[in-house]
């Protein structure tokens, strides 16, 4: 489920948006401990020192594969699921939002209140309030 959104162009590089995104969070999460540590998986596109360190400085433990390193897993473990897998089906669930997916809003606050309505209703789907 989407708890974090921060809205830029196309042409922005995504380790930009780290702390951003990682600042929207409005679901008050527990304390990270040394038995339970906070984690935040991402792909080989954060794969930055500056983005270790936004990460270690919002509490999480970074899981940050390298390139190459998963397509290697999918070889050797045989049911290999990647972590980031549900980022992904996330974006797919917010792609079918067509308001999202082709940008019509000119205007950033319209958009981010769309993003938001999309991710109540797949919260809310998930939650399986609406049927």
């Amino acid at each position: 489920m989407p708890v974090g959104l921060a809205v830029a162009g196309a042409n922005r590089h995504d380790m930009k948006l780290t702390e951003p995104t990682l600042a929207a969070i409005v679901v008050e999460r527990p304390t990270p401990t040394a038995a339970a540590p906070q984690q935040l998986c991402l792909d080989a596109g954060y794969d930055y020192d500056a983005v270790r360190e936004t990460v270690a400085a919002f509490g999480y433990t970074a899981h940050i594969r390298p390139r190459g390193e998963e397509r290697d897993a999918k070889v050797r473990l045989p049911g290999y699921r990647a972590r980031r897998w549900v980022v992904e089906r996330t974006h797919s669930w917010l792609n079918r939002f067509r308001r999202l997916l082709i940008r019509w809003d000119k205007k950033v606050n319209n958009y981010v209140a769309f993003l938001q309505f999309a991710c109540a209703w797949i919260a809310f789907r998930a939650a399986e309030v609406i049927g």
